[in-house]
């Protein structure tokens, strides 16, 4: 638990609860305690633990970290006329938090699977940046079988159009259409772009892992809190 005083309008307003400019009229209807007495003021500096909103402690204070399983068809962005939103199946306050929830390592509108929402920026940069070579492992339906010596050229570091070609990427599969691949980069279309360089074509997309989280027995569309997050910086 963060100990650091914070003003009270100023984290109500971070967890979703109001604006900072309607927190004087949370406060004057005295559903908000602190340390177990009305607090009307809302500029009072306040530990986040000591808060409770109409009896209960405040909705993660110290940031919030969502894992989902992706459904295929939503898309990783708030824009209206995108279409479905995968942000429109958490809870409404949390799209009320400052810092806004935003994805660490968005999936395509067809792609499923394991995504992760934040609103920590550090842990955003530190899951996304390209020097991390954060892991990211997905299951690949194609179009053809794989062959068995695709493994050693995704393990040389494929070339796909770009100035340079692909980090080394396990791939495993033979026999059958559905692949198994595990790489260190997130460029645009990657996965579709080294199975084409290859002469196959991706039918369908699911992640099952990025950094440090698994998608585990989610069911489609469902989602978690992941808590306990100290010193884990994702990474291969």
């Amino acid at each position: 638990m963060d100990r650091r005083p914070r003003r009270l309008d100023q984290l109500l307003a971070s967890c979703g609860y109001c604006s900072r400019r309607e927190a004087r009229g949370w406060l004057r209807r005295g559903s908000v305690t602190v340390d177990g007495e009305v607090e009307r003021s809302p500029d009072r500096r306040v530990i986040a633990g000591s808060v409770r909103v109409a009896g209960e402690p405040l909705d993660h204070p110290d940031g919030l970290v969502v894992v989902m399983n992706k459904l295929p068809g939503t898309v990783c962005t708030r824009e209206e006329g995108e279409g479905e939103t995968v942000f429109a199946r958490l809870p409404e306050r949390w799209l009320r938090r400052h810092p806004p929830l935003v994805t660490a390592g968005r999936l395509d509108r067809d792609a499923t699977g394991l995504l992760v929402l934040t609103d920590d920026g550090d842990k955003v940069h530190a899951w996304t940046s390209p020097r991390r070579h954060v892991a990211k492992e997905y299951v690949v339906m194609l179009d053809r079988e794989v062959r068995a010596e695709w493994a050693g050229k995704f393990a040389e570091g494929i070339p796909i159009g770009d100035d340079r070609p692909c980090l080394p990427a396990r791939l495993e599969g033979e026999g059958g259409r559905e692949a198994r691949l595990e790489i260190h980069e997130g460029r645009h279309h990657q996965v579709k772009r080294m199975f084409a360089a290859v002469g196959a074509r991706v039918l369908g997309l699911h992640r099952v892992r990025f950094g440090p989280f698994v998608v585990g027995e989610l069911a489609p569309g469902a989602w978690r809190v992941e808590a306990g997050l100290e010193g884990r910086v994702a990474g291969g």
